[in-house]
C-alpha cells in the first residue's frame, strides 16, 4: 500500500501550484493556516480553495468549541463540496472528548478528519463511536509529539493495528518536520501523510547519491566563503 501525500497549505497560489503536481493527492488546512494565508471570510476563502481543487480531498476545520456549534459548522462545511472532509478536533479547548459530535456527523455520512490526535488511546475512543462505512481520517500529530520529546512511532503503529478492521478509516501522519518522515510513514503503512510545500519539493528531489551530497555541500561552503571574501 502506498502512502498518499496531501499538501498542508491554505494559500490560494500554493494550492494552484501543488494541485498540478501528480505527487499531491489532496489538501489539508486549519484555522491557523487560513489566518496565515490572509483569509478574512472563512466560508468565502474555503470555497476559493475548493474552486481550485474540486477533484481531490480537501480537509476544512470547524473552529467552534461546543457541541451545537460544531455540528452546525460541520454541516455547512460539508455542503461546500463532495470532496470535503470536515476536520473535528478530538477534544475541545476544555479537554472534553468530542465523541458525541463525531458520532452524530458520522451517522449522517459526513466524511471526517479527526485532528489533534496524539496517541492510540484517543484513536480507540474514536473507533468506538464511528461506523464501518463512512470515511474517517485520524490525524496523528507525529511532529509535534516529537517536538515535545515523545516518540510518535509506537502510537502510530498501535493506531494502525487497532483500526485495521475499519476499511473506512485512514491513519494520517501529521505535522511533518523533515522529508524523511515520508519514508517513515511509508514503512509503517500510514495511509496518508500531510506535508508543507517546502518539504514536498525536497521529496521530489530524493535520490541523490552520498557522493553528490558531499560534493554539493563542499561546493556550497566554498561559494559562500568566496562571496564573503573570507581571508585567514
Amino acid at each position: 500500500m502506498s502512502t498518499r501525500i496531501f499538501c498542508d497549505i491554505a494559500e490560494i497560489s500554493q494550492v494552484k501550484k501543488f494541485n498540478k503536481k501528480k505527487i499531491v493527492k489532496g489538501f489539508t488546512t486549519n484555522p491557523s493556516l487560513m489566518r496565515k494565508a490572509g483569509a478574512k471570510d472563512y466560508s468565502e476563502y474555503s470555497k476559493k480553495i475548493l474552486k481550485v481543487c474540486n477533484n481531490k480531498p480537501v480537509s476544512l476545520e470547524v473552529f467552534a468549541d461546543n457541541y451545537e456549534n460544531m455540528i452546525n459548522q460541520a454541516k455547512k462545511i460539508n455542503n461546500w463540496g463532495s470532496n470535503v472532509y470536515v476536520k473535528i478536533p478530538v477534544v475541545n479547548s476544555k479537554g472534553k472528548f468530542t465523541g458525541k459530535v463525531i458520532k452524530e456527523l458520522n451517522k449522517k455520512n459526513i466524511k471526517l478528519n479527526i485532528t489533534a490526535v496524539y496517541n492510540a488511546t484517543q484513536t480507540k475512543k474514536i473507533l468506538k463511536v464511528i461506523n464501518k462505512k463512512t470515511k474517517v481520517i485520524i490525524s496523528i500529530f507525529a511532529g509535534r509529539a516529537a517536538d515535545s520529546g515523545k516518540d510518535p512511532l509506537p502510537e502510530i503503529i498501535k493506531s494502525l493495528k487497532i483500526s485495521k478492521n475499519f476499511k473506512n478509516v485512514m491513519i494520517l501522519w501529521a505535522s511533518v518536520r523533515e522529508p524523511y518522515n515520508y519514508l517513515q510513514a511509508k514503512q509503517l503503512g500510514c495511509h496518508i501523510i500531510t506535508i508543507p510545500p517546502s518539504i514536498i519539493e525536497k521529496i521530489e528531489k530524493f535520490g541523490k547519491s552520498y557522493k553528490k551530497l558531499t560534493l554539493d555541500t563542499v561546493k556550497t561552503f566554498l561559494v559562500d566563503s568566496k562571496k564573503s571574501n573570507f581571508k585567514i
